[in-house]
Parts: structure tokens; sequence; C-alpha cells
């Protein structure tokens, strides 16, 4: 997976990055998740005209996360590219380490997804829950699952949000 998103993105940038930042999480201690998390690079891809893009943008940044955020204009493309199956898009993508992270996915939830490396491709929240994060509506929030995915399209749920009324 991490061969197809860097042959991808052909970014010098980013594989320095990605390198440099794998080393850390390397030598980082598994007791100490939010030192192993914060030297971690996160690339967003977004469209240009969303504002709740640049709301989660803050939110991960907020939670200890380094982020290049990326204009982008054919986002289906992009999501294509990066193998996110179409029932599982929202509006912004990212791509950490070895995974996507696809829509309003909590800080924390990639936070465990790193510390834990399940097998899989990444995580989603498919469309735009209220009150996931950069989706915030004063105390209410939708119930919503942060899903596992892997390139066959198939899912778990990985972390369940439940509703505030």
């Amino acid at each position: 997976m991490m061969m197809k998103i860097l042959k991808i993105l052909g970014s010098t940038f980013f594989l320095a990055m990605a390198t440099m930042t794998s080393a850390v999480a390397d030598e980082a201690s598994e007791e100490n998740s939010d030192t192993r998390t914060s030297e971690l690079f996160l690339v967003v891809y977004q469209d240009p005209s969303c504002g709740c893009c640049g709301k989660w943008v803050k939110h991960m940044r907020d939670n200890g996360f380094t982020v290049k955020s990326v204009l982008e204009s054919n986002m289906n493309a992009r999501k294509q590219s990066l193998g996110i199956p179409p029932k599982l898009r929202s509006c912004h993508t990212a791509v950490i380490d070895d995974y996507v992270i696809e829509g309003h996915v909590p800080a924390a939830d990639v936070k465990r997804l790193l510390n834990e490396r399940p097998e899989g491709d990444g995580l989603a929240v498919p469309g735009m829950p209220l009150g996931s994060p950069g989706m915030e509506y004063g105390e209410r929030r939708q119930a919503y699952d942060v899903l596992l995915f892997d390139a066959a399209g198939d899912t778990a749920v990985f972390k369940h949000h439940p509703a505030t009324p």
C-alpha cells in the first residue's frame, strides 16, 4: 500500500518526510502514543471551496499532527487513485504513514490506528455526520462509525461514536 501511495504522490518531499517520520515512529515507545503519533506527517487533499476540510485540518493540528494541505480540484480522481471505495467517500482525503484517512475521522482514532497497525488500507467516515470533527454544531452529534477498510472494499467498525441529544 505504501508503495502505491508513494507512486501516486510522486513527491520527493513526501518520500523524505515519510522516511523521517517512519524512523521516529520506530524509535518511539509503545507506551507513549502521543510522542509516536505527534511526529507523523499527514497530507490532506481537499477541495478549495470546502470549509469543513479546513476545520478538520485544524482538529488534527490541535491534536499534535503536522499537516500539509493540498488543494485538489478533482477529488474523485484522487480518491480513486488512492483506492477509496465510492461508498466510503467523504469530502477530504488524507495519507499518513501507510494508511489513507477518508473524511471526518477523529484524531484519537487515527492515533489508535497508528499504534495498533491493523491489517487494512485505512479509516473512513462516509458522508459528513453532524458532530464529527469539522462538522461540529454546538453539542449535537449524530451517531457514526469509523470504518477500517481494505482494497477489496471490505469494512469493519473500528470505533463507534454515539449520538448526543
